[in-house]
C-alpha cells in the first residue's frame, strides 16, 4: 500500500487506502517474462497464465483489442513497422492493467518492455510488476531453435523439426516456415536483444531472476513458477530460525552450508556440537566424555566411526547407548543463546529427531519459524551412502558412481566406513521415518521438500520457503 501511495500521490490518501484495500489484489500475479528469441519466453508466460489463472498481455493482443482507437492506431503502424512506438505501447498497457479483470486476476507481461526507454516510461505511469524472468540460453542454442520452427497455417500452431514434431502426417504435409527465422535475420535480432537486456537490468535490481533457458522447458516452467510464488523480503526485521529434517544421506548438512554462505546465519550442527564440546573440554564435556568413552575401541572395531560421524544423540558402543535428551539440549541452548544467533538467526540440522526432543526444544523458547523436511527415497539413500569410500593414504573421499577414484590402484585400496554399509542405512532410515511423521504433525507448517534432485535446485526451493511471508501468528 505505502508503494501505491508513493507511486500515486493522491490528493485524498484516506479514500485512496480505503479504495485499495477493497481491491484486496495485494498478492495477484504482476509479472514481466523477457528473454531473446527462441528462448520459450510465451510458452512459459501461457503456461504460468493458466497456472496462476491470470491475464497475458503480448504487443499482439494489445493491438488487437477492438473499439479502441489508440488499439487502432497501434496497429496499423505495427502492421507497416512491425513495432509499436513505445509511448503508445506503454497507454496500451496502462489501459489494460487497469481493467477489471487484470486488477482482481493480475498480469503477465510477455516480451516486454523491449528497451530501457520503455521500462523506464512503465514504471513512471505507474505499473510495477512484481516479479520479473529472463530467459537466457546460448545464441548458438537459439539459432538452432529458430530453424527449426515450422508453422501450421490453418490453426496458427507452432511446431519444431527436432523438439515438437505432429504425428499426424496431415499436419506435417501443410507447415510451413516461418517468415525471419533464418540464421542472419536470427542473428539480428539476438545482437539487439543483448544491447537492450544490459541497459534493462537496472531497472528492476531486486526483483529480477534468471533462468536457464537451455533445459526442458518443464524444468524452465517449475524455476519460473517457484519463483513467481515466493514473496520479497521486506525491509520488516525478521530473524530466520530454520530447522532442517531428514534422514541421514538427505543432504542436509549441504543444504544448511548454503544457507548460512549466502543468508549469514549460525549453521548448527547438534552432533558437530556434541563433538567441539568433549575436545574443548567444557563443563558439559566433561559429562559428555563418558558417553563417547565407553566401548570406544569395540565402536570403531565395528562401526568404524569417528565421532563426527555420530548422530546427535548417540554415543560410542555396541549397546548404541543414548545421551539424555536433557543434556543434548544444555550444549544446544549454550549455542543458541549466544549473541550471534540471537542476532543474525540460526539454520539447525540434527535435532530434534523425535517429538519428545521437539517439545523440549519448543518448551525451552527454541522455536523455528521455518522447518523444512529433505524427503528422499531409499533407494537414492543407499546410492548416496553405499558407494561412498575412502582412501586410507590420503584421507581423500570418493564416491564409486559421482566421483570415481582416477586409477585402480586408488580403487583397489578404498575402504569402506561400516556406517555407510547397508544394513546401518537401513537401520538409521528406520528409525527417522518412525519418528517422522509425529514431527510432520507437530510442525505443522512444515514444507515438505523433494531432495532427489540437484542439490541448488532443492536449496531454490528451500529458499523460496524462507523469504515467503511470516506466518500470521510467529512464535
Amino acid at each position: 500500500m505505502l508503494e501505491q501511495l508513493l507511486i500515486h500521490q493522491p490528493k485524498d490518501p484516506i479514500l485512496f487506502m480505503i479504495n485499495h484495500l477493497q481491491l484486496d489484489n495485494d498478492n495477484v500475479p504482476k509479472i514481466v517474462i523477457l528473454g531473446p528469441p527462441a528462448s520459450g519466453k510465451t510458452t512459459i508466460a501461457m503456461w504460468l497464465c493458466k497456472h496462476l489463472n491470470s491475464n497475458l498481455l503480448t504487443v499482439e493482443n494489445l493491438i488487437a483489442k477492438e473499439f479502441s482507437s489508440l488499439a487502432a492506431a497501434a496497429r496499423k503502424h505495427y502492421q507497416i513497422n512491425k513495432r509499436v512506438p513505445s509511448m503508445q505501447l506503454v497507454r496500451l498497457i496502462q489501459d489494460r492493467v487497469s481493467e477489471e479483470d487484470c486488477v482482481r486476476r493480475g498480469w503477465i507481461l510477455d516480451g516486454i518492455p523491449e528497451t530501457r526507454e520503455q521500462a523506464l516510461m512503465i514504471q513512471t505511469v505507474g505499473i510495477t510488476p512484481r516479479h520479473v524472468i529472463v530467459l537466457s540460453a546460448p545464441d548458438t542454442v537459439l539459432i538452432e531453435r529458430n530453424l527449426g520452427k515450422r508453422i501450421d497455417p490453418q490453426t496458427g500452431e507452432i511446431y519444431h523439426t527436432t523438439f515438437d514434431w505432429p504425428s499426424e502426417s496431415e499436419i506435417q504435409d501443410r507447415l510451413i516456415v516461418p517468415v525471419g527465422i533464418s540464421e542472419l535475420e536470427t542473428a539480428g535480432k539476438l545482437l539487439e536483444y543483448h544491447r537492450n537486456i544490459v541497459r534493462i537490468f537496472p531497472s528492476y535490481p531486486k526483483i529480477l531472476k534468471v533462468i536457464s533457458a537451455d533445459q526442458p522447458c518443464v524444468d524452465v516452467f517449475y524455476q519460473a513458477l517457484t519463483y513467481v510464488q515466493t514473496n520479497h523480503r521486506s525491509n520488516a526485521p525478521f530473524t530466520p530460525r530454520v530447522l532442517l529434517c531428514g534422514p541421514m544421506g538427505s543432504g542436509k548438512s549441504l543444504q544448511a552450508a548454503l544457507l548460512a554462505q549466502k543468508y549469514s546465519l549460525v549453521n548448527v550442527c547438534c552432533g558437530q556440537l556434541l563433538k567441539e564440546a568433549v575436545a574443548d573440554k567444557s563443563k558439559f564435556g566433561e559429562v559428555i566424555q563418558p558417553f563417547f568413552e565407553k566401548d570406544m575401541a569395540e565402536y570403531k572395531l565395528q562401526e568404524g566411526g569417528a565421532l563426527g560421524s555420530l548422530p546427535c544423540n548417540a554415543v560410542p558402543g555396541t549397546a548404541r547407548m543414548l545421551l539424555p535428551d536433557s543434556l543434548i539440549m544444555k550444549v544446544l541452548s549454550e549455542r543458541l543463546n549466544q549473541q550471534d544467533c540471537i542476532q543474525k538467526g540460526w539454520v539447525l540440522h540434527g535435532f530434534p529427531r523425535d517429538l519428545d526432543q521437539a517439545l523440549m526444544m519448543d518448551s525451552l523458547g527454541y522455536k523455528p519459524n521455518r522447518v523444512f523436511f529433505l524427503n528422499v527415497p531409499f533407494d537414492s539413500v543407499l546410492e548416496r551412502l553405499t558407494l561412498r569410500r575412502t582412501d586410507p593414504i590420503t584421507g581423500e573421499r570418493y564416491h564409486l558412481m559421482y566421483k570415481p577414484p582416477p586409477t585402480t590402484e586408488i580403487q583397489d585400496r578404498l575402504l569402506q566406513n561400516p556406517k555407510d554399509a547397508e544394513e546401518h542405512v537401513k537401520f538409521k532410515m528406520d528409525l527417522f521415518y518412525r519418528n517422522a511423521a509425529e514431527l510432520e504433525e507437530f510442525y505443522g507448517q512444515a514444507l515438505t521438500i523433494n531432495g532427489d534432485q540437484d542439490p541448488y535446485t532443492v536449496f531454490e526451493y528451500i529458499e523460496s520457503g524462507i523469504i515467503n511471508p511470516l506466518p500470521q501468528k510467529v512464535p
